[in-house]
C-alpha cells in the first residue's frame, strides 16, 4: 500500500472494528499533543490539583498530567510516555494499568526536578 498517507490512514482505518478505531484516534491525539512540545513554565513549583477522574482515557490522563505538573516539560518524558500508551494501543493494557504507570512515571520525574533545585 503506498501513495498518499491521508488515504492510506483513511483506508486502513475503514478497515478496523469500532473499539480499534478508538484506540487509533487516542495514539493519534497523544502523538498530535507530543508534536507541540510546548515548554512548560518553569515558575510554578508545585503540582497543580488536579483529581483524577473515574473514568479517564489515556490520552485524556497524559493531558491531566501535563497540566497538573506545569513545571515538566513533556517533551522529556516522551520516550517512556510513548511506550506506556504504545503497550495500551498496540498490546491491549489496561488503560487503568497504563495510567497508574504515566502518573508514577510524572510523579518521580517532579520528585527529580525538586531534588536538583
Amino acid at each position: 500500500m503506498s501513495g498518499n498517507p491521508s488515504h492510506r490512514l483513511a483506508a486502513i482505518f475503514q478497515g478496523l472494528t469500532d473499539a480499534k478505531r478508538t484506540s487509533l484516534l487516542d495514539f493519534a491525539e497523544f502523538l498530535h499533543a507530543q508534536e507541540g512540545g510546548v515548554h512548560r513554565d518553569s515558575g510554578v513549583k508545585e503540582p497543580l490539583s488536579i483529581p483524577r477522574p473515574g473514568e479517564e482515557t489515556v490520552v485524556k490522563a497524559i493531558q491531566r498530567l501535563t497540566i497538573t505538573y506545569p513545571m515538566i516539560d513533556a517533551t522529556e518524558l516522551m520516550n517512556e510516555s510513548t511506550a506506556l500508551v504504545s503497550q495500551h494501543v498496540m498490546e491491549g493494557r489496561a488503560a487503568m494499568e497504563v495510567i497508574n504507570d504515566l502518573e508514577i512515571l510524572f510523579q518521580s520525574h517532579y520528585e527529580r526536578l525538586t531534588e536538583n533545585e
